[in-house]
């Protein structure tokens, strides 16, 4: 346990779980997908959707997304922000199943050329997070480390390639998970590192034969 299990984050808005989470959320997803946000679509459920509005977890995870933290004042008036910076967004409810009361799918659009990036995520409490799937794969981190996700080829060598690069540039692993969604289909690993990972190495990785797609997300600001 820690001061933010018992005091809460210092934060803008009514609740640590609808309004402090969301805005994380936001700002992680801003961060793994990387590239300039065109077009926002935000599907809340459970009780994101009954009354989030009310704590405004609407503005804070959009806030999120434009890059403001929990604290920032500007927070309320995320909505025309966003309008003034041509950020379209949009937001409705979905039924996620079996998931935490506070979840909240969201699909990121940017440029042309661009991939889109479909995240689901959790406020957990506290201001805490969890994201829980990329790209329709489930996943299991929480954003607090600097955070190397791989999409691969399941094929015997890829986990090994890529744990010796980061070892040779003495980047310590502090947890590493792995998943996939059939053998010999398309696979993931989630590492989460004690230190920053070196662009270079980021670059490497996206042209190393058998890898689909890497995500990086920074604790820098």
């Amino acid at each position: 346990m820690n001061i933010f299990d018992i005091i809460g984050p210092v934060m803008v808005g009514p609740s640590s779980s609808h309004t402090a989470g969301a805005a994380r959320i936001g700002l992680i997803s801003r961060k793994l997908f990387g590239k300039e946000i065109r077009e926002a679509k935000i599907f809340f459920s459970g009780s994101f959707l009954d009354t989030g509005k009310g704590h405004g977890t609407d503005k804070a995870l959009l806030a999120g997304l434009l890059g403001m933290k929990v604290d920032d004042e500007n927070i309320p008036n995320s909505f025309e922000i966003a309008k003034e910076r041509g950020v379209k967004f949009s937001f409705a409810g979905i039924d996620l199943g079996d998931v935490h009361p506070n979840t909240v799918k969201i699909i990121l659009i940017g440029d042309e050329g661009v991939n889109p990036l479909e995240i689901v995520a959790s406020s957990i409490g506290g201001g805490c997070i969890q994201i829980n799937e990329l790209d329709g794969i489930q996943v299991n981190f929480c954003g607090d480390y600097p955070t190397l996700i791989v999409h691969n080829v399941d094929k015997p060598g890829h986990v090994a390639d890529v744990t010796s690069l980061l070892a040779h540039e003495q980047v310590n692993l502090a947890t590493m998970q792995l998943y996939r969604k059939s053998r010999g289909g398309n696979a993931v690993m989630v590492i989460e590192c004690d230190r920053e990972v070196p662009e270079h190495i980021i670059s490497y990785l996206r042209y190393m034969s058998g890898i689909l797609k890497v995500t990086y997300l920074s604790m820098e600001d």
